[in-house]
C-alpha cells in the first residue's frame, strides 16, 4: 500500500476564486466603458478567457497576446468601437481590467486552514499552477497562501503546462518525494487529475460551485487515509 507523503494543489478553482474575481473585474470593467454587464456578456467575457488562455497554453500566442485577444473578441461584439492593431490602446484597457481583477482576489474561504492542517499532519505541501510565474506569486502573496508550500512551480516559469507528465515528476522530485506517495488536488478532470494520475500520482477532482465550502477539505482528508481508491471526486 502507497504511503502518501505529499499534497499538490492547482491554485485558480482550487485554492483560488479565480472565477469569482474574473467576474467581479469583468463587471466593472464592462461598466467602465458604458456596456451592461448581462449575464450573456459575462458569459462572453468567460468563453473568450478561456479560449484565448489555452491558445497561450498550447503556445500558438504569447501571454500579452491572449491578454489582447480577449479583448478582440469581447468587446466589439459588444458595441464598443475598437481598433484592432492599437497594441497600446488594447493593452491600456486590458491594465484597468486587471486592475479591478487584482482588488477581488479571494482565496477559498478554508484554503489557509486546510493547508495548515495538512502541514501539522506532516505532509509537505506543493503548488502546480499554469499561468504567468509573477502573477500567481502575487495571487498567493495577497491571499494570505504565500508562505503556505515547500514549493511553488508555475507554468511561466518551468515552462513546463498541465498535463505535460514532467510537470507533475518536475514538483514531486523538487519536494523531495516520488509521485506515487503524492495526492494531486484540482478542478480541471484533464489537466489536473488525468494528468496527474499519468504521472503516477493519486487524483482528487474538486468542483467549487457546486459543493459546500467544507466539502474539499473533507474529500482531501479522506483521500489521504490508507485504502481509498485512486480516483476521488467531491
Amino acid at each position: 500500500m502507497r504511503h502518501l507523503r505529499a499534497v499538490l494543489f492547482d491554485l485558480d478553482g482550487t485554492l483560488f476564486d479565480h472565477r469569482g474575481a474574473s467576474r467581479r473585474g469583468a463587471a466593472e470593467f464592462l461598466t467602465s466603458l458604458a456596456l451592461r454587464p448581462s449575464e450573456s456578456a459575462l458569459r462572453r467575457w468567460a468563453a473568450a478567457e478561456d479560449e484565448h488562455f489555452e491558445r497561450w497554453r498550447s503556445g500558438e500566442i504569447g501571454f500579452a497576446e491572449q491578454r489582447r485577444e480577449r479583448l478582440r473578441t469581447v468587446l466589439p461584439a459588444l458595441g464598443h468601437p475598437l481598433d484592432l492593431d492599437d497594441v497600446a490602446v488594447l493593452d491600456e484597457l486590458f491594465a484597468d481590467y486587471l486592475r479591478r481583477y487584482r482588488a477581488a482576489w479571494r482565496a477559498f474561504p478554508e484554503s489557509r486552514d486546510l493547508l495548515d492542517d495538512l502541514r501539522s499532519r506532516g505532509y509537505r505541501l506543493g503548488l502546480l499552477t499554469n499561468g504567468d510565474a509573477e502573477q500567481q506569486l502575487d495571487k498567493l502573496a495577497r491571499t494570505g497562501l504565500g508562505d503556505a508550500f515547500d514549493v511553488v512551480h508555475a507554468s511561466g516559469r518551468t515552462g513546463l503546462q498541465k498535463p505535460d507528465e514532467r510537470a507533475f515528476t518536475g514538483i514531486a522530485h523538487a519536494l523531495g518525494v516520488a509521485p506515487s506517495a503524492c495526492l494531486f488536488v484540482g478542478d480541471d478532470p484533464e489537466r489536473d487529475v488525468a494528468g496527474a494520475r499519468r504521472a503516477g500520482m493519486r487524483g482528487l477532482l474538486v468542483d467549487r460551485e457546486t459543493t459546500r465550502p467544507d466539502a474539499v477539505r473533507v474529500a482531501v482528508l479522506r483521500a489521504l487515509e490508507p485504502g481509498s481508491p485512486v480516483l476521488f471526486e467531491a
